[in-house]
């Protein structure tokens, strides 16, 4: 990096993250159909569930120290932290996935108050009450310091039109709730068995499915200030919109029953993440949910996921700096309504990480070098007193010169 050259803030929307350990569940609510982790070995554990395994994980979906480590590897500024979504639990009791998510939210705000310029949070909500979701919601924003908050594509068999969830939308929307759809819960049998197809075809059928239900629901016309992100770079959504405007237009008694809205409208009012993986792919996303609309997102650390965030974006000869600074980072402070100077990356600590020695900072006044300023609390910055003058002789004995050098000293 380039003497004052400040690095590109990079924001990942689309992180997921696990506690290191949890309860036994099934002990806890006495029923079965929980995740549990087992950790077999170093680095590693099995997700498993009713003693059959889900899948293996590293410690990357658990250790902050490791996670760091690919952050820092991989120019990653902050990555927006979210459950994996088999930890959802929304066909469970009520009150026991509330129970979950009160665990599985406290652990996401410990991360982000041991890192609090690395880390964002997004909570998890026990949708299939959505009284408890609210008060979860609340609890999330208000006391955890969430910006929003990660749902699935749908809950159980409703979709995200149903009434029953609008309440938690009108919360989202009170509250200045971001939300984060995630597909889950795909068909895993029969036809979808072989070639990994739930997560190649079924995840971005599902989340095309969950935009429309949204759009044609008119969860969207209802409520224009609400913030929502689908993952995945919103499925197969933009890429056949054409086919689900023309369904509305040619079969209005079939696709505008509930919202007579033409589904283009919407386009620039939701957003997606950038996870498409392909040149073609991302450049026609841009174009059709909008520059100020697509956030970057890795969907670390899973292998589907853009192994090293933000290459795909940083790579687009199209896409000039301001666009590519949108985004990496500009998009997403805009959804989460968070403060940008926060988070940007701090030179001077990263020469002194890089070289062990802080930079020196120019005296704009005198055009000396001056020793950089030493943070105070604030009791002592309002008796903070600096007087410069000269308070000692620094001699170089060299070819016959002696150097008189003046220095500041602050009290």
């Amino acid at each position: 990096m380039s003497a004052g050259a400040r690095p590109q803030l990079k924001i990942d929307i689309h992180n997921h993250i696990l506690p290191e350990r949890w309860p036994d569940l099934k002990e806890r609510y006495g029923y079965g159909g929980w995740v549990q982790l087992h950790h077999y070995c170093k680095d590693k554990a099995r997700m498993m569930r009713d003693g059959k395994l889900f899948r293996v994980i590293d410690d990357n979906c658990w250790s902050l120290e490791t996670r760091i480590k690919d952050m820092d590897n991989t120019g990653v500024t902050v990555q927006v932290l979210s459950t994996v979504p088999v930890m959802f639990s929304y066909w469970a009791k009520p009150e026991d996935t509330l129970d979950l998510c009160k665990m599985l939210n406290n652990d996401l705000a410990q991360r982000v108050k041991q890192h609090p310029t690395r880390f964002v949070a997004l909570g998890t909500l026990p949708m299939q009450a959505p009284e408890l979701a609210v008060q979860e919601l609340k609890r999330c924003v208000h006391e955890l310091g969430f910006p929003g908050v990660q749902i699935g594509s749908h809950v159980e068999d409703w979709n995200l039109d149903a009434p029953e969830l609008q309440m938690v939308f009108d919360a989202a929307e009170e509250h200045n709730c971001a939300i984060f759809v995630h597909p889950w819960d795909m068909t895993l049998d029969g036809r979808m068995a072989k070639y990994w197809l739930p997560w190649l075809v079924g995840m971005p059928a599902e989340t095309a499915t969950a935009v429309c239900a949204m759009i044609f629901g008119g969860v969207l016309e209802r409520h224009p200030r609400l913030k929502v992100c689908f993952a995945h770079g919103g499925g197969s959504f933009p890429f056949t919109i054409g086919r689900i405007e023309h369904g509305f237009n040619v079969r209005p008694d079939l696709c505008a029953v509930e919202n007579g809205v033409n589904p283009r409208k919407y386009l620039g009012q939701i957003y997606t993440d950038s996870l498409v993986h392909d040149t073609h792919a991302l450049k026609l996303l841009v174009d059709v949910i909008g520059k100020e609309r697509v956030l970057l997102g890795s969907d670390y650390p899973f292998p589907l996921g853009e192994h090293h965030p933000g290459k795909l974006i940083e790579s687009m000869e199209d896409f000039d700096d301001t666009l590519k600074d949108k985004l990496l980072a500009g998009n997403a402070c805009e959804f989460l309504s968070i403060d940008r100077k926060k988070y940007e990356p701090n030179i001077e600590q990263e020469e002194v990480e890089e070289t062990g020695e802080p930079a020196a900072k120019k005296d704009e006044t005198s055009g000396l070098l001056a020793p950089l300023e030493t943070d105070y609390s604030k009791a002592a910055l309002k008796t903070k007193l600096t007087l410069a003058a000269f308070l000692g002789l620094a001699f170089s004995v060299h070819c016959k010169y002696i150097m008189f050098i003046p220095c500041a000293i602050t009290l």
